[in-house]
């Protein structure tokens, strides 16, 4: 999990935020990681545009802190028209040029190019392909037992190489296998959440 890294690895368990409930760690270092953990962290996401958005975003943030994302992503979802694939697969280098020099994303050349490049190949699939394609590679979620510290989360699956390899496949860039998992993370595929956590999903699913 890539968030782990804003966080000392000390506070290995659940320990309990300012309203005494009990979250990950990395969910108390700022109040908009609490707000994303509460109300977005692993739980489920459909939708192809929704999953490209997320997608996107994680590529961005390959090599820096989830937060400057979170904080910047009203910017990320303006300049790219809201993730919708149709809308961005048809940006012109006119667009390219305003992507660049947009202070309100991560300014960085190759990311946005491959953020081009996938809405122009995610274009061309069937509708609900890519939320088939994300979604089949969803492990048992009984195969692993809850993590009882943040020691207990793997950065890299043997389902996230997979997918990998198969948005790869498909033509995708930016969609390494730290990448895919975070995004299995984010998107409820697993419920990576510490056993103790408040947002941790019961055994009925509640």
């Amino acid at each position: 999990m890539r968030e782990q890294t804003d966080v000392s690895e000390a506070a290995a368990a659940a320990p309990a935020g300012p309203d005494g409930l009990p979250r990950c760690p990395w969910a108390l270092s700022a109040p908009d990681y609490t707000t994303y953990h509460d109300e977005e962290w692993g739980r489920p996401v459909h939708g192809d545009d929704a999953l490209f958005e997320r997608l996107s975003l994680e590529a961005f943030q390959s090599g820096l802190s989830w937060i400057t994302i979170l904080r910047r992503r009203p910017g990320f979802r303006a300049a790219f028209a809201g993730f919708e694939i149709a809308a961005v697969a048809e940006f012109t280098d006119t667009d390219r040029e305003r992507l660049l020099a947009d202070t309100g994303i991560i300014r960085n050349r190759a990311k946005i190019d491959a953020t081009l490049a996938n809405a122009r190949e995610l274009a061309g699939w069937a509708p609900g392909d890519l939320d088939a394609l994300i979604w089949s590679h969803a492990p048992d979620p009984d195969g692993r037992p809850a993590p009882k510290t943040l020691a207990d989360v793997p950065a890299v699956t043997p389902e996230s190489t997979a997918l990998s390899k198969a948005l790869k496949k498909r033509g995708l860039r930016f969609v390494g296998p730290t990448t895919a998992y975070a995004l299995m993370q984010a998107c409820g595929l697993v419920d990576d959440h510490l056993e103790t956590c408040v947002a941790r999903k019961s055994p009925s699913g509640d």
